[in-house]
């Protein structure tokens, strides 16, 4: 069901700000950023091992991630889960009692479908089931 930890979503105010922590203190390196319209969030991708880290950035000030970070501030958003049949999965966690914030996948960064678990169903921490395309491949 889960192949492994994808990536782990930190909010920031800025990206620009927060970036050269990542890459020149920890030396790790910038895969890319990307805007993601329909999350309102700009993401910048930095490698680490097999896993990424995934800086959220606010778009405008309905975004999710502003309204996380005016409540929390910046800091751990959540932890992504790489699974294959996402839809498949989203129906056996909904069969055991997760509520998910969407029954149908969205579009994410890096072209992958996306769908959270509802933190209230899972001891607070906001999950995200991430499924990739494969090499060559498009998600639609």
């Amino acid at each position: 069901m889960i192949k492994k930890i994808d990536h782990i979503g930190i909010a920031v105010s800025s990206i620009e700000a927060s970036l050269p922590f990542y890459t020149d203190i920890l030396n790790l390196t910038l895969d890319g950023i990307e805007e993601v319209e329909s999350q309102k969030v700009r993401v910048a991708f930095i490698k680490i091992g097999e896993s990424k880290l995934e800086l959220l950035e606010p778009l405008s000030p309905e975004s999710p991630i502003a309204t996380f970070i005016e409540k929390r501030g910046e800091g751990i958003h959540h932890i992504a889960l790489g699974v294959t049949s996402i839809e498949e999965r989203i129906q056996e966690i909904k069969q055991n009692g997760i509520q998910m914030l969407a029954d149908e996948p969205k579009l994410g960064a890096a072209g992958a479908k996306i769908a959270f678990m509802h933190p209230k169903s899972t001891g607070k921490v906001l999950y995200e089931l991430c499924e990739k395309p494969s090499e060559g491949e498009t998600i639609e």
